[in-house]
């Protein structure tokens, strides 16, 4: 089953938006349709909709969104930014290649982690 979610970054709120078995482009559609009625009703106003770059999301479910008011990206970062941190050295140790010692962070209430290597 494929399910179509959404998590509200203020509220920490989840919305199951729909599941099913086989989606398709218009299921998809139909889904932003529905999820910008809902908040309209509510009175919620959304800014940004993040994403993943599944082809199932065509451009009619960017439209649908645009005309909402609301900026559609995937989540990769705003015009593909990179973080500003620099990426860490490369680990060339063997010892520590076998025998990796990594710390887990987690971020947004457990929502994401961060995984790092021990210096």
């Amino acid at each position: 089953m494929y399910v179509l979610a959404v998590i509200e970054n203020r509220t920490r709120r989840s919305r199951i938006l729909d599941a099913i078995a086989h989606p398709t482009a218009s299921w998809v559609t139909q889904a932003a349709r529905n999820l910008v009625m809902d908040w309209r009703t509510v009175g919620c106003q959304a800014r940004w909709l993040i994403r993943d770059r599944d082809g199932k999301y065509p451009e009619l479910f960017d439209a649908v969104l645009a005309d909402a008011g609301i900026n559609h990206r995937p989540h990769q970062g705003i015009a593909n930014a990179r973080p500003c941190t620099p990426l860490p050295p490369p680990i060339t140790d063997p010892d520590q290649i076998a025998r990796p010692d990594v710390r887990r962070r987690q971020r947004l209430g457990g929502i994401l982690n961060e995984y790092e290597h021990v210096a």
